[in-house]
């Protein structure tokens, strides 16, 4: 589907190296999840979902084809970025191109590693950050006005619904709310706007080795932060995560359990960034491959096979569906048919997270 996060933040938070250790790793993985460079960057990664070799080994399947995100390592943002200081327009652009943020905040100490702020204090470079973003989107909005007003005392009815959606964004962002704080608005309305503080946001508390497993009192002040705004916050070392990088796949999980961790920061990342932009995943299983495709919470059956191939979606028929616990449960698809778990579902089946599916068309 091509969606994108942006990793986002204050120069030396470790933001790049975040990036880079994604990289790295997701390389390294290459079998099971695949990464590839699009631009320097800007990279496509697989998101680590187990259920795909459970059932590969059920289909024996050749090959395992995992279900992807982009992610942007997007320039450094400093104070007045929305008037243009520093690599502020190009920082700007870039995330207007982007489906959520991935915003990385300093929670550790380091005397050889300067902060722009001068101290450490991650809900200050935070507020900096989406200060910025607001400012931007105020500017933005407010250049809009005066001819929507216009257009709008002229009868102009698109320009009339326009103001509608426009009025209270601004009122909130004049008061310092991001707009992903309105519950009002419509949503695809505000999409077509492409404001930033409109886009979701994962916390990412780059934390010193020791406090990788449980955090620091500097991530628990973010974490918090991220409770009152209903966003997401993990816990991560950048640090470890380049060690991780560096290791060979088979001493990773016995590294990671030395230091009270049950997977990579990354891996959390990834899935967190999915979970963010509310997908979900559905597979096709056979003997030549198992794969996994994103789509979106509550699309339907004919959307959904027209991710595969638009034919499937513009000569839909049926889908042959099997939850992914009853394809195990039965031991493929001829197991789960004789269990009278395999459905004939049609047009107005919403697609749910784990279904295995097989599309009848006729184009």
């Amino acid at each position: 589907m091509g969606l994108r996060c942006g990793i986002v933040g204050l120069p030396n938070v470790g933001k790049s190296t975040l990036f880079n250790a994604l990289a790295e790793t997701a390389a390294a993985e290459a079998a099971n999840y695949p990464f590839c460079t699009i631009e320097p960057n800007v990279g496509r990664v697989g998101v680590p979902d187990p259920r795909l070799h459970v059932l590969a080994e059920i289909a024996k399947s050749e090959r395992i084809v995992p279900t992807s995100l982009e992610f942007v390592d997007i320039a450094g943002l400093v104070r007045g970025a929305s008037k243009g200081e520093g690599l502020g327009n190009q920082f700007l652009a870039h995330i207007r191109e982007v489906d959520a943020i991935v915003h990385v905040l300093r929670c550790f100490e380091n005397p050889d590693i300067v902060h722009v702020e001068g101290d450490i204090d991650p809900l200050r470079d935070a507020e900096i950050v989406e200060t910025e973003l607001m400012l931007a989107d105020l500017e933005s909005l407010e250049r809009r006005l005066p001819g929507l007003e216009k257009r709008a005392r002229g009868g102009e009815r698109e320009s009339q619904m326009a103001l509608g959606v426009i009025a209270p964004i601004l009122e909130a962002l004049r008061a310092g709310q991001p707009v992903r704080s309105l519950a009002g608005p419509d949503k695809a309305a505000i999409r077509r706007l492409q404001l930033l503080t409109a886009k979701p946001v994962v916390y990412v508390c780059n934390v010193e080795e020791g406090a990788a497993a449980s955090g620091n009192v500097s991530s628990d002040r973010v974490s918090a932060r991220a409770v009152a705004e209903g966003a997401r916050a993990i816990v991560v070392s950048a640090a470890i995560e380049a060690e991780v990088a560096r290791l060979a796949d088979a001493d990773r999980g016995e590294f990671l359990a030395g230091l009270g961790l049950a997977d990579s920061g990354l891996d959390r990342v990834i899935r967190a960034g999915y979970e963010l932009l509310r997908l979900i995943t559905f597979f096709t299983a056979g003997p030549k491959e198992t794969r996994a495709w994103t789509i979106e919470e509550g699309t339907r059956a004919p959307a959904a096979a027209g991710v595969i191939h638009g034919d499937f979606e513009r000569g839909f028929i049926a889908a042959e569906t099997i939850s992914y616990s009853d394809y195990v449960a039965g031991g493929g698809e001829a197991g789960a048919r004789e269990m009278g778990r395999l459905r004939i579902e049609g047009r107005g089946y919403v697609v749910r997270d784990g279904d295995v599916m097989l599309f009848r068309f006729n184009v």
